[in-house]
């Protein structure tokens, strides 16, 4: 029988995975496949908490997972229902998490590095499986062959797929002729069942005959890797996943919004491997990569967003490929609160300039949270607005019913206005077809290029627009702006009201955290020193945390913009700032009671807007 460290090589015989391995950080136990069909005389399971046992029992795979952990040394990890902001504190975390029904994740320590280990626990572990599939892939290939197998999509496919796994396994032992009546009787029922027996032939067998669990492995199997990406499965699935690097040859780097880094004990060891796999990879997403074109910009189908890079003459480590996770559900401006990214008196500020038709940018380099800020503070447009969102790659998640989703086709990107020629649709083209559809405020995924241009255009003539941009200071977004391909004229500059810089900073204690650097207020060219001016409404302090309200008093936008624009008079112009505190004290409120969800938070302020609430008195 094979063990379960023989299992945990992901030698499984499937392509996607060949020149994968598994590098544990501990020497594995030799498990000798122990028969739980009583837990009970288990004395490992007898050792385990409550909640641990409940695991085990609708998953043997995590059992025996746990006999070939050095339990003598590391002891019995740590089960936890679920995963808290709290745990990533633990200084040597040694605890397993859910990830799916059948999919579970050992946080284990690392001595020599900073980053832990990522090991995940899948139902192919299961003691027998690593052949059982070998077996399957021979009987998928002849059972296929002989029926119409031609999928339109991989709903089709999973389906197929799913119907030739019951007509090829068999849940049981299989019937053999005994001494006893019974056991001929029941082979006697099968053959005239099959209608061998009729016929004097002989029906050649072509099932496998397997557990209940075998079985439940081999379907988590095939649908991994015909219909998913192979072992990069767990990690699309785990929703505490931000980012999966890998460099070229060697472990696969993960960035966790708990754990923050760690390293994958999955591996790979072969260059022929890795390019095998990076070229399967872009063929499933259907995104074909060749040495002539060794880089792809894509989704996977979750929505998260993936770039690979072919060959070693260009990546000397070998192929590489980064995915950038895509959450179902974004984070609401009172998660982001919560993650201290802002305080409630920023999320207030922006709420006033966002529903009073203000454009702004969010700036920062990458992975400073730009897209999940901007997602955020979407809620604050008017819940009966029309939104317009043009994209590379679908990243924004925008709430309001009334919304049109734009995205760029053809492999070139925006970057000069002859792009748009041919069957390639750039941003460029989405933008201006954008201005045509009447939108009450449109919202770019990031300007890089000549659609910068058309975007301040938006904004003279009367369009709000809301980005991200790829700059570290405001300084440098309006040298990016004024100079090629974008060439705003300075005087255009007024246009973009706000601009929020955003960065990822370590604290004293090492920890990586994003936060808003500052906000700022745009007030326009000013001839006499030939430059932009602006100013900063709000600064981060790094030594206590904190955000400080550097325009209380003498904020431009609020009090020359919208308060002109709501026709509050000059004396009475403090109730603005009034409001911000009134609105900082409503969001605080639907954070205490829970409507923190991305949607529930939108539809509450829908009905809170609906209702007259958030008009400004004066």
């Amino acid at each position: 029988m094979d063990s379960i460290a023989d299992n945990l090589s992901i030698e499984d015989g499937n392509v996607l995975n060949t020149g994968v391995y598994t590098n544990f950080p501990f020497k594995p136990k030799k498990y000798e496949g122990h028969d739980h069909s009583n837990l009970k005389t288990c004395n490992l399971y007898k050792l385990l908490p409550p909640e641990m046992k409940s695991e085990v029992e609708k998953n043997l795979h995590l059992l025996e997972y746990l006999h070939i952990l050095p339990i003598d040394t590391m002891g019995i990890p740590r089960y936890v229902p679920q995963l808290e902001s709290k745990h990533g504190d633990i200084e040597a975390p040694n605890l397993i998490y859910k990830v799916s029904d059948n999919v579970y994740v050992h946080i284990y320590p690392n001595k020599n590095d900073v980053r832990n280990f990522y090991i995940p626990i899948e139902p192919i572990l299961l003691t027998g499986v690593g052949k059982l599939i070998k077996e399957l892939e021979i009987k998928l290939v002849d059972y296929l062959t002989g029926i119409d197998f031609d999928p339109e999509n991989l709903e089709e496919k999973e389906r197929i797929l799913r119907e030739s796994l019951d007509a090829i396994c068999v849940i049981g032992k299989k019937m053999t002729i005994d001494n006893s009546g019974s056991g001929i009787k029941n082979l006697f029922g099968k053959l005239l069942e099959s209608g061998s027996f009729l016929s004097g032939g002989k029906k050649e067998d072509n099932h496998i005959y397997l557990s209940k669990e075998q079985y439940g492995a081999l379907k988590y199997s095939v649908i991994r890797d015909k219909i998913g990406v192979g072992f990069l499965d767990p990690y699309i699935h785990d929703r505490h996943i931000e980012d999966i690097t890998c460099n070229g040859l060697g472990p696969i780097f993960i960035e966790h919004k708990v754990f923050k880094g760690l390293r994958s004990v999955i591996e790979f060891n072969d260059n022929d491997a890795l390019n095998q796999y990076v070229i399967r990879l872009a063929e499933r997403i259907g995104k074909p990569i060749t040495f002539k074109n060794p880089i792809v910009d894509s989704t996977l189908p979750d929505g998260s967003r993936i770039n690979i890079v072919f060959g070693d003459d260009i990546s000397k480590n070998g192929s590489n490929f980064t995915i950038r996770k895509f959450n179902e559900t974004p984070f609401s401006i009172l998660q982001i609160i919560k993650g201290g990214t802002m305080d409630y008196r920023i999320a207030a500020y922006l709420w006033i300039l966002i529903s009073e038709g203000m454009s702004g940018f969010i700036c920062g380099e990458t992975a400073s949270g730009k897209t999940t800020t901007l997602n955020g503070i979407t809620a604050f447009v008017n819940p009966e607005a029309k939104l317009v969102s043009i994209e590379d790659t679908p990243e924004l998640q925008i709430p309001h019913k009334n919304w049109t989703r734009e995205t760029t086709r053809g492999s070139t990107r925006s970057g000069g206005i002859g792009e748009g020629s041919g069957s390639d649709v750039t941003m460029f083209d989405l933008l201006k077809a954008a201005l045509r559809q009447r939108p009450n405020y449109i919202m770019v995924g990031e300007i890089r290029g000549v659609e910068g241009n058309v975007a301040f255009q938006a904004m003279q003539t009367g369009h709000p627009v809301m980005s991200t941009f790829h700059a570290a200071t405001v300084e440098k977004l309006i040298q990016r702006v004024t100079a090629e391909p974008i060439n705003i004229p300075k005087t255009y500059i007024d246009n973009l009201n706000f601009v929020i810089i955003q960065s990822a900073v370590r604290r004293p204690d090492g920890k990586l955290v994003r936060r808003i650097l500052s906000v700022n207020e745009v007030l326009g060219f000013n001839p006499d020193k030939g430059g932009i001016s602006f100013i900063e409404a709000f600064s981060w302090d790094p030594v206590s945390d904190s955000f400080v309200f550097s325009a209380m008093g003498s904020s431009y936008l609020l009090e020359q913009k919208i308060a002109t624009r709501l026709g509050i008079p000059g004396k009475k112009k403090k109730v603005i700032y009034e409001e911000i505190e009134k609105r900082a004290k409503i969001l605080e409120r639907l954070d205490n009671e829970g409507i923190v969800n991305y949607y529930d938070f939108f539809n509450t302020v829908a009905k809170i807007t609906k209702h007259g609430m958030l008009r400004i008195q004066f």
